[in-house]
């Protein structure tokens, strides 16, 4: 990057805003919760938090709740007071990672108003790697546990090994439906990419290999990121 617009700034622990940015099948939540742990932060992922307000029946979440409900997207207004309130919380305050939101430069300016992010964290996948990983997934139809015929498979095919129930696969993890959803999220995500690159330090972090260790990528991480100056050490 030519002209860097962030301002460096040293800790003197880690207490840091972060994004997470990655395609479907990228393994973005096991990242982002292994990283948290690393950091010593929290992970936030706005589907979690509808999830709990819905599950609590709070005001917000009955609001939530009636766009789920229909199938419709939750208006940004509603998931920026969700978001608001929860990174208002005491386990916030020490830093967090966000994971699933912003999706729109709009969002991307209402968080802004909220809180100071610190980077970007962008997964890149080569797109067979994530055709071959989501296409393999199985789900169990009962209990919702989760296989894959490559790398968790069950003891009998077709079977689930926690509670005998069928497995399946989603529609949206065919090969074909995999290629369009990743052009959606490369046409959704690119602009956000460079609005931030224009104002905080964007991290790419690569994973060419489909068996690579998680905890690889959260080393290429931590270490890009201490590269950056905007953590020293852990």
């Amino acid at each position: 990057m030519d002209k860097i617009l962030w301002e460096r700034r040293e800790r003197k622990s880690v207490n840091l805003n972060l994004i997470i940015f990655g395609p479907p099948g990228a393994g973005k939540g096991t990242y982002t919760s292994r990283l948290a742990t690393r950091l010593k932060i929290v992970s936030i992922a706005t589907g979690d938090i509808f999830r709990e307000e819905i599950k609590r029946s709070t005001v917000l979440g009955r609001k939530v709740a009636e766009f789920v409900n229909k199938g419709e997207l939750v208006p940004d207004e509603i998931t920026v007071e969700i978001l608001k309130k929860r990174l208002n919380e005491p386990n916030s305050q020490s830093g967090f990672i966000l994971d699933g939101y912003p999706r729109t430069i709009e969002q991307a300016q209402a968080l802004d108003k909220i809180v100071k992010i610190d980077a970007v964290i962008q997964i890149i996948v080569p797109e067979w790697i994530i055709i071959e990983r989501l296409s393999n997934r199985r789900i169990c139809r009962n209990c919702g546990a989760i296989y894959n015929l490559r790398f968790i498979k069950p003891k009998v095919e077709g079977v689930c090994d926690k509670c005998g129930g069928q497995l399946y696969q989603r529609e949206d993890d065919k090969p074909e439906v995999i290629k369009e959803r990743l052009k959606v999220y490369e046409k959704q995500t690119q602009p956000l990419i460079e609005y931030y690159k224009r104002k905080i330090p964007v991290i790419e972090v690569e994973t060419p290999q489909i068996e690579t260790p998680p905890e690889t990528i959260i080393e290429k991480m931590i270490n890009k990121l201490k590269k950056t100056n905007i953590i020293k050490a852990i």
